[in-house]
């Protein structure tokens, strides 16, 4: 089964409050707000497969020991047993929004050797000053306005800026491109992410992956049997079928054909 915020259990919200309440203290009075995108804020959260999409504002930039600490505090909750993957972005890089947009600290499951290895040799590699930029930001952000949910702080509209179409699309983009390179070793997430954009192109919808393929199922005629297995394995705690490439590849042309008309 899957989930959204609001009919989650007990257990994924007191996960998420708990990662609330751990952040703040470290943050302390820089903190403006903690937020949710992604699944668990759109449905379609699946509590063996899903991460926790997560972003922190802060008035200002924050320093290395405060990066260090939540580091150590993200390696120590995270896929336990919800991987987390959480950006924290201060006011001034809102404010002054740029695409692709810097962050002061990301997190995720991607991050945990290099972490685990900076903080066990007291090195910064990559706990440190370094100004990076995320692509995957605006996709975020664009979401976060529209369907996002504050967990706690000052309301998205009060923080977030105004996320050009264009922004956005360059955004999902880079992902869509991989997405047609990997759909056979990744075809659930790749098909569906695919599925996601082929509609948002269409009509302008932001919707979850669960909500895209539910829409290929019932407008995709002579595809909705593959979508339909692509989504049962979504939403099962298994892959439940196997795919072969004449299926995969059938619906990928099929998509990638049907956004270049449109574009």
């Amino acid at each position: 089964m899957s989930y959204n915020w609001n009919n989650s259990s007990s257990d994924i919200r007191d996960f998420v409050l708990k990662l609330v309440s751990k952040t703040k203290p470290i943050i302390d009075d820089n903190f403006i707000g903690f937020y949710l995108h992604g699944s668990l804020a759109m449905g379609g959260f699946n509590p063996y497969k899903s991460d926790l999409d997560l972003i922190v504002v802060t008035n200002e930039s924050i320093t290395i020991e405060t990066k260090r600490k939540l580091a150590n505090l993200y390696l120590s909750y995270s896929d336990d047993p919800y991987p987390i993957e959480i950006s924290f972005l201060n006011k001034e890089q809102l404010d002054n929004w740029k695409h692709p947009s810097s962050f002061d600290f990301h997190y995720s499951e991607q991050w945990r050797e290099r972490y685990e290895t900076d903080i066990s040799k007291e090195q910064c590699l990559y706990i440190n000053e370094d100004i990076s930029t995320d692509p995957d930001l605006a996709a975020h952000i664009y979401i976060l306005n529209q369907r996002g949910i504050c967990i706690d702080g000052e309301p998205i509209p009060e923080i977030f800026p105004i996320i050009s179409q264009s922004d956005y699309f360059s955004s999902i983009e880079g992902d869509y491109q991989e997405c047609l390179v990997n759909i056979e070793d990744d075809p659930i997430y790749c098909s569906l992410n695919m599925l996601r954009v082929f509609l948002y192109v269409k009509s302008g919808t932001v919707t979850s992956k669960q909500e895209a393929g539910e829409w290929g199922i019932a407008t995709l005629e002579g595809l909705s049997n593959t979508i339909q297995k692509i989504l049962d394995s979504y939403r099962s705690e298994e892959v439940s079928y196997k795919f072969d490439k004449k299926e995969l590849f059938g619906l990928k042309d099929y998509i990638h054909r049907n956004v270049q008309e449109l574009l």
